[in-house]
């Protein structure tokens, strides 16, 4: 493994999760998933409350033990490394809540961001992300907890950007923001972080907001993947459509 971190000198990788089982101690919640999120792809993951997406990213990034199942990153088998390891792996995690240091400004959160980096980097990966993340720039002294909902999650996928990762994985990222707000962050900026080489995969309530600007998609419920293909496939499928969209396609 290179030194640095994420894809900073490096090829983008893909991530491939196969048959991974986890749950919280008194069973599984997940069972044997298997997903993928390619370089300059976004991969969504949708389904109903309790069907096991967040638990899903949890086992992927280490945060709770698999109980079966391999992960890759690229060639790297990643399977049970810690979550540090992961991230130190070229993996970065924005997670639904608790996902910036409220007390502290937007600069000191990014820098917090570049903790395992050199110190001499950290400065050059600021810059870099408010190229990023432009409106951040005019914040950089203003405490996270002063940041409107859609600011937060901005300074929330920069910080983790700070490492260069070469999967994003984000856990709900438009949660309880307003509709206008939700659509421009993913459209915007989780597209953007595709189109720059990284692979996300993100979970979303907003099937129909998501599927736009996803190029595959899996669905989840009871624990396990329904149903997956192209957002075009699965606005093809009935009951696809009926269960997610109310009955009405992408399109309509």
């Amino acid at each position: 493994m290179s030194g640095e971190p994420g894809r900073a000198g490096g090829a983008p990788r893909t991530l491939s999760a196969e048959d991974v089982s986890a749950g919280y101690g008194a069973g599984d919640i997940i069972h044997r998933i298997s997903v993928r999120a390619r370089p300059g792809e976004v991969a969504s993951i949708v389904g109903p409350n309790g069907s096991g997406k967040s638990t899903l990213l949890k086992a992927l990034t280490g945060l709770i033990q698999m109980s079966s199942g391999k992960v890759r990153l690229g060639e790297r088998d990643i399977t049970g490394l810690p979550s540090e390891e992961v991230a130190r792996a070229g993996i970065g995690y924005v997670p639904q809540v608790d996902d910036v240091f409220v007390p502290l400004t937007v600069r000191e959160n990014l820098e917090m961001g570049g903790y395992l980096l050199p110190g001499r980097q950290v400065g050059d990966r600021v810059d870099r992300v408010l190229t990023v993340f432009p409106r951040l720039r005019q914040m950089l002294t203003r405490r996270a907890g002063r940041l409107s909902g859609g600011e937060r999650k901005m300074l929330a996928m920069g910080r983790v950007l700070m490492l260069g990762p070469a999967v994003f994985m984000l856990d709900e990222p438009t949660a309880n923001l307003a509709p206008r707000i939700a659509s421009e962050l993913l459209t915007e900026h989780v597209r953007a972080l595709a189109a720059d080489g990284a692979a996300v995969l993100i979970v979303e309530q907003r099937a129909r907001a998501v599927l736009a600007i996803s190029d595959h998609t899996y669905v989840l419920g009871g624990g396990q993947v329904l149903m997956q293909g192209t957002p075009a496939e699965l606005a093809a499928d009935p009951a696809f459509t009926e269960s997610f969209l109310g009955g009405r396609s992408v399109a309509g």
